[in-house]
């Protein structure tokens, strides 16, 4: 019994393709697995963004609250001693 070499070389080759789409179909389920995990890891992560995003919105309207109304005291305050220098100078020219 006579194997041709082409023959061999051919057998090798399948078993070569065989193994390849084996490994191929392998490493596809494990990165549909992989990728499944990290999607449901962006969601929770998205999720917990909506959570902080929603806290930063409070944090910041409380901020924009505390500036106007430390601006209206400055500028009220501004407008008395403005006024009480305005008395001073009328008095004086008098």
């Amino acid at each position: 019994m006579v194997i041709d070499m082409g023959d061999m070389l051919t057998f090798l080759l399948y078993v070569a393709l065989l193994i390849l789409v084996i490994s191929l179909i392998v490493f596809v389920i494990r990165l549909t697995k992989t990728l499944s995990k990290v999607d449901i890891l962006l969601d929770d992560v998205n999720r917990k963004m909506v959570k902080v995003d929603g806290l930063f919105s409070i944090i910041d309207r409380t901020t924009d609250y505390a500036s106007a109304f430390s601006d209206k005291v400055i500028s009220a305050v501004t407008n008395a001693i403005n006024f009480v220098f305005r008395r001073k100078r009328g008095n004086e020219d008098e």
